[in-house]
């Protein structure tokens, strides 16, 4: 029976270390795919004219989970409610929020995008994506790295974590 608990501890903290490594890995993923859903949505919008709730709804159906889901998202609330754009990114962005490996970083900067959207000319409109992607790119290199130097050491520090209680309890 110890042996049992051993080898779930183990299994259990290991399972922790590549699930932890797992969110650090999606994170630069996530934000390629952000900053693919902006640009589109700006092309979208300033040079096909499009409608933000449509243009959000067709990028909905080209993107990855869970960015879809929060274009899909954004989409609804604008289509049922009529919304300003603004209030439906806010509630949009804080529904899908959970589902992301996103850091605190590349919410305040979405939320500073979402505040600008619809509020100004087409001119204003593509300054302030340009200024929202530069921010990404900035956060997309921050996660980037982070990837790099904690990946491999949080699936180590998961098994050997494990290993470490089982050591410690017998």
């Amino acid at each position: 029976m110890k042996w049992f608990g051993a080898i779930l501890i183990i299994l259990t903290c290991t399972w922790l270390g590549f699930d932890a490594a797992r969110r650090v890995s999606d994170r630069p993923k996530q934000l390629r795919q952000l900053k693919t859903g902006i640009l589109a949505l700006e092309a979208e919008m300033l040079y096909g004219l499009t409608p933000l709730q449509e243009a959000s709804a067709h990028l909905s159906t080209q993107l990855a989970y869970p960015i879809n889901v929060l274009f899909e998202r954004f989409s609804s609330k604008l289509a049922a409610r009529g919304d300003s754009a603004h209030i439906a990114w806010e509630e949009s962005l804080d529904e899908t929020w959970e589902m992301t490996s996103l850091s605190k970083g590349e919410r305040e900067v979405l939320r500073q995008f979402g505040q600008t959207l619809g509020q100004h000319d087409r001119d204003q409109q593509e300054k302030q994506i340009k200024l929202t992607m530069v921010h990404l790119d900035r956060e997309e290199a921050e996660a980037k790295e982070n990837q790099l130097r904690y990946e491999t050491m949080l699936k180590s520090l998961g098994f050997l974590g494990g290993l470490l209680i089982v050591i410690l309890m017998l």
